[in-house]
């Protein structure tokens, strides 16, 4: 089984300053604030089909910048699994680039499979009012143009401002550079009511396990992978939204296999200025 993760990074989101009444999408681009979180991955669950007898797993995503100078991020997912045909290490690693107006984009990964590169993805994007320019580097050299869609910290930036302003569900679309970084996915987002409370892992979101948060969960949608005429989501991601950005209690369900994601540590990193 090989799978590509690049598309978790947008539910890691990028991690604000606490900042009461947020309440456009310019104050929540200011907000956002630089951070290091380490989340500690299990497999909670898998079919017979996928194989898989075991998982467990580190992320750790890193995000800087400002909404002046754009935002950077960069995200690693190591995991060792065990199937019946023998355990293997997977280690996917991705860094990015995007502007502050979320109108350019660039992208690395890197997939290793037993410490050895097993693939290479890199690329940018420019995106307009008629759609995306893809251009990829590697693994071969190829432009083509895709939809209209947001990048991902503009899809994160739009889904912080609609819950602000009391939406429930929405649908939209994110260019990631996932996969071959030649799709654009349709999400579908639903947003619940505030709630506090520090279970599962909110003894380790530090200064804000006391802050009220949102559950959010988002479908990922190729679609042209439609089933019998009816759109099936590629993956599913749920998880607790602060009013900041922040997020913990991750479930990542692949269909096959279902990841949890506990936050483990949260580390502040200095905030850029745009004076």
């Amino acid at each position: 089984m090989t799978r590509h993760y690049t598309g978790l990074a947008v539910a890691f989101g990028v991690m604000a300053a606490s900042v009461p009444g947020i309440a456009s999408t310019d104050a929540i681009a200011q907000a956002l604030a630089p951070h290091r979180a380490v989340y500690d991955v299990a497999l909670a669950n898998a079919s017979d089909r996928s194989g898989i007898t075991g998982m467990h797993g580190r992320i750790v995503y890193e995000f800087q910048g400002s909404a002046c100078d754009g935002y950077t991020t960069v995200f690693r997912f190591v995991t060792r699994i065990r199937s019946a045909t023998g355990n293997r290490l997977s280690d996917q690693q991705t860094s990015t680039y995007e502007d502050g107006s979320g109108d350019t984009f660039r992208f690395v990964t890197k997939s290793f499979v037993d410490e050895r590169l097993d693939r290479e993805l890199s690329g940018s994007a420019i995106r307009d009012a008629e759609g995306i320019v893809v251009t990829l580097k590697k693994p071969e050299k190829a432009e083509f143009s895709l939809a209209p869609a947001l990048f991902p910290s503009a899809h994160m930036i739009d889904l912080l401002n609609r819950a602000h302003e009391g939406e429930k569900f929405y649908e939209t679309a994110i260019f990631d550079g996932t996969e071959n970084g030649d799709r654009i996915m349709t999400t579908s987002v639903v947003i619940g009511p505030e709630k506090t409370g520090a279970e599962g892992d909110g003894a380790n979101a530090g200064p804000l396990k006391d802050d009220s948060f949102r559950n959010v969960s988002i479908s990922y949608f190729d679609e042209g992978n439609a089933v019998g005429g009816e759109a099936v989501p590629e993956y599913q991601i749920s998880f607790k939204l602060y009013d900041n950005g922040v997020t913990r209690d991750l479930v990542m369900d692949y269909g096959d296999f279902v990841l949890e994601g506990a936050l483990r540590q949260i580390e502040m990193l200095p905030k850029e200025s745009c004076d």
